[in-house]
């Protein structure tokens, strides 16, 4: 298949082989949600800074995301039906014991109620209204319910579905998360049912969502908020660059693509 989008000059990008898609080929869009329309890096850091100033020796933002995503695939993995902003405390816990520095049940329990305080990243808000106009919207994130309805007044329209790791009991990069998904959507969401090749997976974690998606067979749209930077930041390296269809360095791009396979 043709990859859409610009890429970075030193990025090595996988052969999907195949014929080319276009945007306006797919009924739905599914999106990550933390990372992909909130900017959970910003708000993950805010979040720890009153862990993180203690620590004797000074972190990186990158060393604190990188510790962060080890700390959080682990407990996910271990404890799959632990709501999310538990498994927040949890992580919050093994980095200050990490770091050598005390954190009391209180802190650890604030760092799992800051979910709400992410924002969301600047094109998200403008990019979904108008991707509201020719799609079903449907989220598919690793959170609990009360906590994604933190996040929700933040990205300002209405998804025609939500699906979360509580629902599907267990996190990203389990394939039961987009076989849940799968039911949701075959179900017809309200309107004719539609199947899995109508459905376009829009992500930035090649870990949680496009490994798993490239497994399932669905296509996918890798928006790489991170182009530019080194590593993976919040989230575990993938390993092998997985398969994707569409990749832009955001949500704003994405909408210029779609505009241009309609003229304009």
């Amino acid at each position: 298949m043709e990859l859409r989008g610009g890429f970075d000059a030193d990025l090595e990008v996988a052969d999907t082989g195949g014929g080319a898609l276009r945007l306006h080929d797919f009924a739905v869009l599914s999106f990550d949600c933390y990372g992909t329309l909130i900017d959970w890096e910003s708000g993950i850091l805010a979040a720890l800074e009153p862990l993180t100033r203690r620590v004797e020796q000074p972190l990186t933002r990158d060393e604190i995301l990188q510790a962060h995503a080890g700390f959080e695939a682990a407990q996910q993995a271990r404890t799959p039906t632990r709501l999310y902003r538990d498994v927040l405390a949890t992580v919050y816990k093994r980095l200050a014991e990490h770091w050598g520095v005390p954190a009391d049940h209180d802190a650890c329990m604030a760092y799992g109620r800051s979910i709400a305080d992410w924002p969301a990243f600047s094109d998200t808000v403008g990019s979904l209204e108008y991707l509201a106009g020719f799609y079903k919207l449907v989220i598919l994130s690793n959170v609990d319910n009360a906590s994604f309805e933190g996040s929700r007044q933040r990205l300002g329209v209405r998804f025609d579905a939500v699906v979360t790791a509580e629902d599907a009991g267990s996190y990203k990069p389990d394939r039961r998360n987009f076989e849940y998904l799968l039911e949701r959507v075959g179900a017809g969401l309200g309107g004719p049912p539609v199947g899995p090749g109508s459905l376009l997976h829009v992500a930035e974690s090649l870990f949680h969502d496009h490994v798993p998606a490239q497994a399932m067979g669905l296509a996918s749209c890798w928006i790489h908020r991170r182009h530019g930077q080194a590593g993976y930041g919040a989230t575990k390296d993938p390993g092998a660059l997985p398969r994707f269809d569409f990749r832009f360095t955001g949500l704003a791009e994405m909408v210029a693509a779609h505009r241009a396979e309609h003229g304009g």
